[in-house]
């Protein structure tokens, strides 16, 4: 691969297509998180009963479980820039009725849990076809560094969109501001991913099987770069979950209060949004299979850092870190996934690799919770951070091949990405 320079970053920045994605994506997210912290907010108001925040999670998650194999084989069979679309139109759909239930007060949160559910399945299919969408945007030299201004437009959103929704509650007292700007969110969305040029589906003779159902999960198997870095995420998150324990250090540990929570929960996005912009302007192009077992450890040693630190400056260090070295890791697992898979299959590569990192997440954070229950919080993080470190050097032994990748051309298969005479 040539190592694009500064001045290739100009042309993606005005490839329309690239940039209708990015608004799309990013509008998108922001949208989502708005909504989650008001529904959020309006539903612990309603009934003061914390087990009614954990289904609002719950009922956003659990279609993902549920219909990740369809969104994938979709997303190979069907225009994904039309399903990013409809995935947007299915969310202005739920606001309005989760809008009619609330003014008119009827269902009360049963009827917001069943929309919400509706709500989880579009983000379900937005999520799959929109990871394997991106690399029929770009060319093949270009895609290392759409992955990076990807993530920077994911992770900046995820930042502004709770901070936004906050303040919209604050602004209006009742939280209907923040649901106008959030249909605004999801219609602008819409518009974006409808702009994008061309019918970016594969054209596919095969018939809806099990087997067809199950290629992607067939494919990431025999495919031992791909296994290992969807695996790895999944190991590294399990273990180093930190951010559902945050509530504790900064209540018991640091005594920092809920100012110093806020600013903690900040903290590894600001690291993942420093190194992502880093990564936008130059894209690593070397020796990636060392540089992300690399960032592995440094992840799960800031986990170990911020398990036994008691001052608060450097328990904030240890979370940018923690953030900041996961994004060299997920950037440089997604660009190998993507450029290690036809684009026949990326749908449903994409549905595995998406599902996984969801579940990870969810039970990172529960396996954390669960730990701390037992023996408590500070060894519970500082086993998980120990347990990181020695889960990447046994990955780094079980997958050599994703050890010893040099550039990403050397995983990158016939049509992966977008040819440079491909359409714009």
């Amino acid at each position: 691969m040539t190592d694009p320079s500064a001045q290739a970053t100009r042309p993606l920045l005005r490839d329309r297509n690239f940039l209708f994605y990015m608004i799309s994506r990013t509008t998108n997210v922001m949208g989502v998180h708005i909504l989650t912290v008001t529904i959020g907010w309006q539903v612990w108001e309603m009934t003061r009963d914390p087990l009614d925040l954990g289904y609002i999670g719950l009922a956003q998650f659990a279609p993902h479980f549920v219909i990740f194999l369809v969104a994938g084989i979709a997303s190979d069979r069907f225009d994904r820039r039309a399903i990013l679309a409809l995935c947007n139109l299915l969310h202005l759909v739920a606001m309005v009725l989760l809008l009619t239930v609330l003014w008119r007060e009827t269902g009360g949160v049963p009827a917001i849990l069943a929309i919400l559910v509706l709500h989880g399945t579009a983000r379900a299919f937005f999520h799959t076809a929109g990871q394997a969408i991106l690399p029929n945007l770009v060319p093949v030299a270009m895609f290392p560094k759409a992955v990076a201004f990807a993530s920077v437009g994911n992770k900046a959103a995820q930042l502004l969109g709770p901070a936004l929704g906050g303040f919209l509650i604050a602004w209006t007292g009742d939280g209907n501001g923040a649901y106008f700007v959030t249909i605004v969110m999801f219609i602008v969305a819409g518009i974006a991913s409808a702009l994008i040029a061309g019918a970016l589906n594969v054209r596919s003779d095969e018939s809806v099987t099990l087997g067809t159902l199950l290629g992607g999960f067939d494919y990431v198997w025999k495919n031992k770069v791909v296994l290992g870095a969807i695996s790895i995420d999944l190991m590294a998150v399990l273990l180093g979950g930190v951010i559902g324990l945050l509530p504790i250090y900064a209540s018991d540990v640091l005594d920092a209060g809920p100012e110093g929570l806020g600013i903690m929960r900040a903290m590894p996005g600001v690291g993942s949004l420093l190194v992502g912009l880093v990564l936008a302007r130059v894209s690593l192009s070397r020796h990636l299979g060392p540089a992300m077992f690399g960032a592995l450890a440094i992840f799960g040693v800031s986990i170990v850092v911020f398990s036994l630190s008691q001052l608060f400056w450097l328990s904030l260090l240890a979370l940018a870190i923690y953030g900041a070295s996961d994004m060299v890791s997920v950037f440089i697992r997604l660009t190998l996934v993507q450029m290690a898979t036809p684009d026949r299959m990326r749908g449903r590569v994409s549905a595995v690799n998406s599902v996984s990192i969801n579940a990870s997440n969810e039970l990172g954070d529960f396996r954390a919770g669960l730990t701390a229950a037992v023996i408590g919080a500070v060894p519970a993080v500082l086993i998980g951070g120990l347990a990181t470190v020695a889960g990447t050097i046994l990955w780094a032994w079980i997958f050599p091949t994703l050890r010893k990748v040099d550039r990403f051309e050397d995983v990158a298969k016939p049509h992966a990405v977008k040819s440079e005479s491909g359409p714009s």
